[in-house]
């Protein structure tokens, strides 16, 4: 008896993964110098309801390997579904876009005083 079947999965092999419709990766990390906060993450997601049905905020340490390489970036991806993404799609990834370029600066902004980036 494999004790691990009889246990809830701590990991899962995804076998198949449904694509978003329209995902933005905020580089935060490499230009706050930190990882996002909470209250943060809920600031986004408020200016995002005013114009996004439905979508997932997740903060994420990404970490690459390769040969002589490794990299480790501090990540916020918006993800909005196919099926809140539709119509012109374009227009709602670029909306996106700027609203997480404002956010984002606001957050760098707000912990190292008034400067310019």
């Amino acid at each position: 008896m494999n004790p691990l079947i009889d246990e809830p999965a701590i990991s899962l092999h995804v076998r198949e993964q449904e694509e978003p419709g329209i995902e933005v990766r905020v580089n935060f990390g490499v230009f706050a110098g930190r990882h996002v906060t909470p209250a943060e993450i809920d600031e986004l997601a408020s200016a995002l309801r005013e114009f996004v049905p439905f979508f997932a905020i997740v903060s994420e340490n990404r970490h690459e390997f390769g040969d002589a390489v490794e990299a480790s970036v501090h990540q916020v991806v918006v993800e909005v579904p196919r099926e809140h993404a539709a119509g012109e799609q374009e227009v709602l990834a670029e909306r996106i876009v700027l609203a997480a370029n404002g956010w984002a600066l606001e957050c760098i902004a707000s912990r190292h005083g008034a400067g310019d980036l």
